[in-house]
């Protein structure tokens, strides 16, 4: 069985508001890229992972007025996908919503939620994920409010085989200091961004703990916008989101390889995710963004990992077309997982 984690930069933009594809030459939300190129770019992707599963991050918007669930329904039918049948959780008001779209042929698949409802007072310990989560950020005694503006997707998913697990979709905090006016507020943004991301981890990780204090197979994946040594602020804090969801300090681990490659070595290759344009710089931005954790139990599975990069991967880089639409298809690329369910 084949699952997805898969970032498509600004996916909502290629939908009209009744969730039908706009297949036209304006431009997509993406830079010099039309809907019709981006959307070619996707359908070849898609088709080409061949997935049973995909958690798609920034997928198409979720409200009263508009169908997340049917434009990605629209999307598979498009392009003929096994991965067919969407679902999504909590929806937020980013246009950038988390969801699963999966075989139903092959798996069932509803949302999850974990956790207590809370007040606006908020909670601690591990509340469900459209909550208030309490937590002193800066060590002052008085423990801040702490929201998603993507709450994460919580999955309970049975294979055809019978087996079940939980999955946790994540698209954390981008902790880029927005509407900063010199340096000097440029840093404190940036730093109690850093903060709320941590801590939104520690929320997430505190749910893992609970799944498996129940034994239960878990996979966290998703976008976390963050990783070990990728910028000056993890000295500053000492560990970054990422290891602290993957767990520490004696606590029962998730793996991921990707993570464990730069966690285990100070320098050499690093694998990425994902490939951003700097535009004052004039040079592409590569960093390691996306990740699949899995739980000890599927580890015990031999699982097999793979990052569709149109570069580093020999089959995406030998295949032109593929190559190709990797590159205009999004900002990120797909990480799939491999393991028998």
């Amino acid at each position: 069985m084949r699952i997805v984690t898969y970032n498509v930069e600004w996916f909502n933009d290629l939908f009209d508001g009744h969730g039908r594809l706009i297949e036209d030459n304006g431009w997509s939300g993406r830079h010099n890229v039309t809907r019709l190129q981006q959307i070619t770019a996707l359908g070849i992707v898609f088709t080409a992972l061949d997935a049973d599963a995909v958690m798609v991050i920034e997928a198409p918007d979720g409200s009263s007025k508009r169908s997340g669930e049917r434009a990605l329904e629209n999307f598979a039918k498009r392009f003929d996908l096994r991965a067919r049948r969407a679902l999504m959780g909590f929806v937020n008001d980013t246009q950038q919503e988390i969801s699963l779209l999966y075989d139903p042929d092959r798996i069932t698949a509803r949302h999850d939620p974990k956790g207590a409802q809370t007040s606006k007072k908020g909670a601690r310990g591990a509340p469900r994920f459209d909550g208030v989560f309490l937590w002193d950020l800066d060590v002052d005694a008085a423990p801040e409010r702490i929201r998603f503006s993507k709450p994460p997707l919580e999955v309970a998913l049975t294979t055809q085989k019978g087996s079940s697990l939980q999955l946790i979709g994540v698209h954390a905090k981008s902790k880029a200091p927005h509407g900063a006016r010199g340096k000097k507020e440029m840093m404190r943004i940036a730093i109690d961004n850093r903060r709320k991301q941590l801590a939104q981890c520690i929320w997430i990780r505190k749910r893992v703990d609970d799944l498996l204090a129940q034994q239960q197979p878990l996979i966290v994946l998703g976008d976390f916008n963050d990783g070990p040594g990728l910028d000056e602020y993890e000295k500053l804090f000492g560990r970054s989101g990422v290891e602290i969801v993957l767990g520490e300090n004696g606590r029962k681990t998730l793996f991921d390889p990707h993570a464990h490659m730069v966690l285990s070595r100070k320098v050499g290759a690093w694998p990425v995710t994902s490939r951003f344009f700097i535009k004052q710089q004039k040079r592409f931005l590569s960093a390691l963004l996306d990740y699949i954790m899995v739980s000890p139990d599927l580890m015990a599975k031999h699982p097999e990992w793979r990052i569709w990069h149109p570069f580093d991967d020999p089959v995406c880089y030998n295949t032109p077309e593929l190559r190709e639409a990797l590159l205009t298809a999004s900002d990120h690329f797909p990480v799939s997982l491999d393991i028998d369910l």
